[in-house]
């Protein structure tokens, strides 16, 4: 089994996915390109001691930028949506 810390890159913090926890109760992720479902399901299970029901996964194409007269690519990536159970949460910005 792969590190989960290697499957689980950051969490995503936007305006959509505060809305998603709030209302859902799911929390967004930034994963590696080749996890599966099950790997990232049981990554987030052991990093966050909760207990996860649905995992959704999106794979997000990388935007095309230019650096002067060169042009590339940005990285593909791949997002995951994690549903947790009830009574379960992750908490990112604790209260001070």
């Amino acid at each position: 089994m792969r590190d989960p810390r290697t499957i689980i890159l950051k969490p995503v913090i936007t305006e959509k996915s505060m809305f998603l926890k709030e209302k859902n109760n799911q929390v967004t992720f930034w994963v590696a390109p080749d996890a599966n479902k099950i790997e990232i399901k049981k990554a987030v299970e052991n990093l966050f001691d909760v207990k996860v029901e649905k995992v959704q996964t999106i794979r997000v194409k990388g935007k095309p930028k230019r650096f002067g007269r060169y042009e590339g690519r940005r990285p593909l990536r791949k997002k995951a949506i994690v549903r947790l159970a009830p009574g379960h949460t992750i908490d990112f910005f604790e209260s001070v």
